[in-house]
């Protein structure tokens, strides 16, 4: 376990959020009584304006189109629950539990500013579902992404309120029981306080964080496999000089070309060069890549600011009694920065498909073999080694390209026209992480591919010695994934390198 993650004033990172999604940090609220008296005083406030029967958005009114409706005050105590209750009408597939918990910590540290109007006790419950494991069970669909998650964190408020199901202890149960074993009383809402849970962007913006961490590690992955590319192919390592780089600077481009020369090991005696300059694939690799590593700045601002953000409507500013109605729960910077991810992890797809494609093709692999298949003269003719993984990885790499159409572009009028122009934001997070997968399936294959491609160019006669980063990567592979040598079905293969892809399973760079 690493330090605590605390939620409180304290600006999270997307690092924390994965901590806390992963179960490898532990969760706390920051205990200060000046804090826990800053979140009770937005309670307290909402109450005595209650009490002068004062006009609050979502509190003495009804949602959305329906403001105009006046809640009288003995009806105000129902209305949070009619508020998770008609909302429960989510389809699609569950949020996993990594997601989940990393939605329950975006709403956690939103609601931690105290400008929802929320009481302690709430924050206090959300920090032991996170401590105890306990995730409401989340329906990814039915979220323009404005008016916040609406119907996806339904799922948490009634979960809080003892309704719904939760998955707890690895089994699907009710919540209302996990409650009854835990020793808890349902939480009975508050005014505001399921609109202060609902109305806000944690489900993109939980998603956006788990995307990028893994858009991070596809970044280096794929340099490495673009060096091992670089010794199957017999590549020109003049590509990657650094003054080459120091004349077009952009800085994570040149990171890219540093960490390949590191990999090659480029102040080695030189091997003797083939050609002058290789296909674009490889030549061009950091200039690819480079954009998703010069991006990946601007894409933590856009995501550690909205986390970090009181992002629900209306705010409630206690110190200075006043209900400000806003729209912050719009998600168009997550929408904006997952868009942009979908672009960018599907170029590195297609840098990687392209680059296999080389590898199979004997006209322009440099002395491999046909479909990189190890097998002997005599069983050469009926073995096709990598061939159908080829034609997989066009497949998945034509669904990432294809995905990448900007979801955020597809703004739809809703709810009588009081949401008519919306973010889209939570379907651009999960079309980021459709993207993912299907480029991280890109780099398994790839990546066994150029695997095998080292291991044939090390058995020819006038084969180098490997640069030392890529002789241990070479062997550390080799533990999981013997040669190609008689055709075998490498389904089994590629899902265990999805698998360790998944988990980071190799240190790359520093």
């Amino acid at each position: 376990m690493t330090e605590p993650v605390i939620f409180g004033e304290n600006h999270l990172r997307i690092e924390d959020v994965l901590a806390v999604a992963q179960r490898r940090a532990p969760v706390g609220l920051q205990a200060d009584e000046a804090f826990r008296s800053r979140i009770a005083r937005g309670a307290q406030f909402l109450d005595t304006l209650l009490d002068r029967e004062g006009v609050i958005y979502g509190v003495t009114t009804g949602y959305g189109d329906s403001c105009v409706v006046a809640v009288p005050l003995h009806q105000v105590e129902a209305l949070p629950q009619h508020l998770f209750t008609f909302h429960g009408c989510g389809l699609g597939k569950l949020l996993d539990a990594e997601a989940t918990r990393a939605v329950l910590a975006a709403r956690l540290r939103s609601l931690t500013h105290g400008m929802s109007g929320v009481r302690i006790e709430l924050l206090d419950r959300m920090q032991a579902f996170l401590e105890h494991d306990v995730l409401p069970l989340i329906p990814e669909e039915g979220s323009v992404g404005a008016s916040g998650d609406l119907t996806p964190l339904s799922y948490v408020a009634a979960a809080l309120a003892g309704e719904r199901e939760v998955l707890f202890g690895g089994e699907r149960r009710s919540s209302a029981d996990v409650h009854r074993q835990l020793g808890w009383t349902p939480l009975t809402l508050r005014p505001k306080e399921a609109l202060a849970l609902m109305n806000g962007t944690a489900v993109m913006t939980g998603l956006a964080c788990l995307a990028y961490a893994r858009a991070d590690y596809l970044l280096q992955l794929a340099t490495r496999i673009t060096a091992l590319n670089v010794v199957a192919l017999q590549g020109n390592p003049e590509h990657f000089d650094e003054r080459l780089f120091a004349a077009k600077p952009h800085p994570g481009q040149s990171q890219v070309a540093a960490w390949i020369r590191q990999d090659l090991a480029i102040d080695a005696p030189a091997a003797p060069l083939h050609r002058l300059q290789d296909r674009y694939s490889i030549r061009c690799a950091p200039h690819v890549l480079g954009v998703l590593a010069d991006s990946l700045g601007l894409l933590r601002q856009f995501i550690e600011t909205e986390l970090n953000s009181a992002n629900d409507n209306p705010i409630i500013d206690a110190d200075n009694e006043r209900v400000l109605h806003g729209g912050h729960f719009y998600g168009g910077h997550i929408a904006f920065a997952m868009d942009s991810l979908k672009n960018l992890v599907a170029n590195v797809a297609d840098l990687l498909d392209r680059q296999l494609a080389l590898l199979v093709d004997s006209r322009y692999n440099h002395g491999l073999p046909s479909n990189l298949s190890g097998a002997p003269a005599a069983t050469a003719m009926i073995n096709h080694g990598f061939k159908a993984v080829q034609i997989g990885t066009s497949a998945w790499t034509a669904e990432a390209l294809k995905n990448s159409m900007p979801a955020s572009v597809f703004s739809r009028s809703t709810e009588c026209h009081n949401q008519d122009k919306v973010s889209m934001g939570t379907i651009a997070a999960r079309d980021a992480l459709r993207s993912l997968e299907l480029s991280e399936q890109v780099a398994a294959a790839t990546l066994l591919a150029a695997q095998q491609g080292v291991w044939l160019r090390q058995r020819q006669s006038d084969a180098h010695e490997l640069p030392a980063p890529l002789a241990a990567m070479h062997a550390t592979l080799a533990e999981d994934f013997p040669p190609l040598i008689e055709d075998r079905a490498l389904e089994g293969e590629l899902r265990l390198c999805i698998a360790q892809i998944r988990n980071r399973h190799w240190s790359l760079y520093a």
